[in-house]
């Protein structure tokens, strides 16, 4: 029996030989994986022994022969392939081990050049995968180091490996391959801003972060994985500093959170999400101002809630937060008395995130039945800022229309948002219809609505909202504009004095 030995990653790979050879196996090997076998004093014969043509090219071409694609894609019950195999004098390999150039670790170099990262695409290690995977039913291939322990057992139980676990092997090979070239796709696109959108064939590669003890509901199965690349100031680069394991609604409102801290970069910000919406948002001169204007937003849903901010978490904020129940805190970091001051919550999560606010246009996707919606982040605010009534609003109220704008634009649609002094008064998302979310944030909000401001994430078909932000002593409103009977808003809105500015840009969030 004989394998084929060439791996990049050489953990574990000497101990493995040895053990092949053991049992009687004849090695195959080329350049560094040889010699590290020789001097470990495996036997081993190089593959150009065998092809008769030397390395070549800086080691660009060594395998790629019929000498050996041959030996590994002969089938071993097929008479015609034998008789071929004996007439051009080529001998099976049985045993494939292989494992790609480090493209992955090239490419996430910090200042790596173009021309080292396409060197470090792997050209023979893919083929020879591909060509042991396709004839898994008489070739054993690996390409992980965590499997050879279950083929050195089968083969000194057995004398050779067993058809599931050559198909196991097979099946990693292509996820690997086609998770490989996926990367080197994505670089190259990334290299000269290509369009993804543009294409009419689109692939995606991810690495599992951690398997969660379940998903949305107990009864689902979950696991988190990540792009492949830098991820700056995202949540896959974040460091838990303590607290139980992220859960699958942790992480999917943390994000929120974070999609929605982004928006508010000027200032200190604190951001508090519960499932997905944000229910407390506020900027103030300190973060420990911040916390107090979120919390008292809406003290009862910020309880079990996400909490993102974008400065450091010192004693003073730290002493308000360990009041409350929280699940999560998000912030580029935590003083030392703050770390102390939370710990006497030990499940409560703390995640420091170096770059929180870093932002930068991408994609996002979402999984339909059969299909795959792909679009670009919403990074973009408005197309201009128009006011459409007599009244132009303050400078005050201006301020806060941004405010409650960047709010808005990240609450699940249909969404209507009131805020005061750069304080969310109150919000409400997910409604089948414009008036709802407005008739919930006037209950929510009360006598606080008064001199507040409203946003709304798209246009109103009719003027019934306006004339409900009147009643409740609204003094601004940003919107989108665009709706055929805008002219009934505006008609409210200057009857009221209440000033209205259009964005000409929606933000539709349905997921």
């Amino acid at each position: 029996m004989r394998a084929l030995i060439s791996v990049s990653d050489k953990t574990g790979i000497v101990e493995f030989a040895q053990k092949l050879v053991a049992q009687g196996w004849d090695i195959l090997s080329t350049g560094g994986t040889a010699r590290a076998l020789r001097e470990a004093e495996v036997p081993v014969r190089d593959v150009s022994e065998i092809t008769g043509f030397p390395e070549c090219l800086d080691g660009r071409v060594k395998t790629l022969h019929p000498l050996v694609h041959g030996g590994i894609l002969n089938i071993r019950s097929n008479e015609e392939h034998q008789k071929q195999c004996a007439e051009l004098g080529i001998e099976n390999i049985d045993l494939l081990v292989i494992n790609l150039y480090p493209f992955k670790n090239t490419m996430m170099k910090d200042g790596v050049a173009f021309e080292d990262c396409i060197e470090n695409i792997d050209i023979g290690g893919p083929t020879m995968l591909r060509s042991a995977a396709k004839n898994f039913n008489d070739v054993t291939v690996v390409v992980d180091p965590a499997d050879y322990a279950t083929v050195l057992e089968e083969i000194e139980d057995e004398g050779y490996t067993t058809y599931q676990t050559r198909y196991n092997l097979a099946l990693k090979v292509f996820e690997t391959t086609a998770a490989y070239d996926t990367m080197i796709s994505d670089y190259l696109r990334g290299h000269v801003e290509k369009d993804l959108l543009a294409e009419d064939k689109v692939t995606f590669t991810y690495e599992k972060v951690q398997d969660l003890r379940y998903g949305e509901n107990p009864h689902q199965k979950a696991a988190f994985y990540k792009e492949i690349g830098k991820n700056v100031g995202t949540l896959t680069s974040a460091v838990q500093l303590q607290g139980k394991e992220l859960s699958y609604n942790n992480i999917n409102d943390t994000n929120g959170s974070l999609e929605i801290l982004k928006e508010y970069r000027d200032e200190p910000t604190i951001v508090a999400v519960k499932h997905a919406n944000p229910c407390g948002v506020a900027s103030a001169d300190t973060i420990a101002a911040a916390y107090k204007k979120a919390y008292e937003a809406d003290p009862t849903s910020i309880f079990g809630g996400i909490i993102a901010s974008n400065g450091e978490i010192d004693g003073d904020t730290a002493r308000q937060m360990v009041e409350i129940f929280l699940e999560v805190i998000v912030a580029p970091g935590f003083t030392d008395e703050a770390k102390a001051i939370l710990s006497a919550k030990e499940n409560l999560r703390l995640l420091v995130l170096e770059d929180i606010l870093h932002n930068e246009p991408g994609y996002e996707t979402k999984k339909v039945m059969g299909g795959l919606l792909v679009q670009e982040r919403d990074t973009r605010d408005y197309e201009k800022l128009e006011v459409v009534t007599d009244r132009a609003p303050s400078d005050a109220e201006m301020a806060d229309l941004l405010f409650a704008w960047k709010a808005v634009k990240n609450t699940k649609s249909n969404a209507i948002t009131l805020a005061k002094d750069k304080c969310l008064v109150a919000n409400g998302p997910g409604q089948v219809n414009r008036i709802w979310p407005m008739e919930s944030c006037v209950e929510h909000g009360g006598d606080r609505c008064k001199g507040a401001v409203m946003a709304s994430d798209a246009f109103f078909p009719f003027d019934d909202v306006c004339k409900a932000a009147a009643a409740a002593g609204i003094t601004a409103i940003i919107q989108p504009g665009g709706a055929g009977r805008d002219a009934d808003s505006i008609k409210v809105c200057n009857a009221h004095n209440i000033a209205m500015v259009f964005t000409g840009m929606r933000h539709f969030k349905h997921s």
